[in-house]
């Protein structure tokens, strides 16, 4: 099973970046549902990175929704189907 890198993508459009705490069950089971097709991600914690806690605030009301997925610096996703995460990267590999 795939594991979350902290590495960046090589290619930064397609960087999925799950916003996570640890003791998130629904966070537990998209990245391992992921994971399982070999898609790699990188995870950041809110509870130990303020800036990612204001970035997750920012795009969820004023909220601390995690999941909070980004793929590139354009789609934000907040509390996605594994589906609906591989549904938008496969259309911005498409380019559509």
């Amino acid at each position: 099973m795939a594991t979350p890198t902290t590495a960046r993508a090589k290619d930064p459009t397609r960087q999925l970046t799950m916003y996570t705490t640890t003791w998130c069950g629904f966070c537990r089971r998209l990245k391992s549902q992921l994971a399982r097709d070999g898609i790699e991600l990188v995870e950041v914690d809110i509870e130990r990175d303020p800036a990612a806690a204001d970035f997750v605030m920012s795009v969820n009301g004023g909220n601390q929704t995690v999941p909070t997925v980004t793929i590139g610096d354009e789609v934000v996703l907040t509390n996605p189907s594994a589906k609906e995460v591989k549904r938008r990267l496969a259309e911005l590999a498409s380019g559509s």
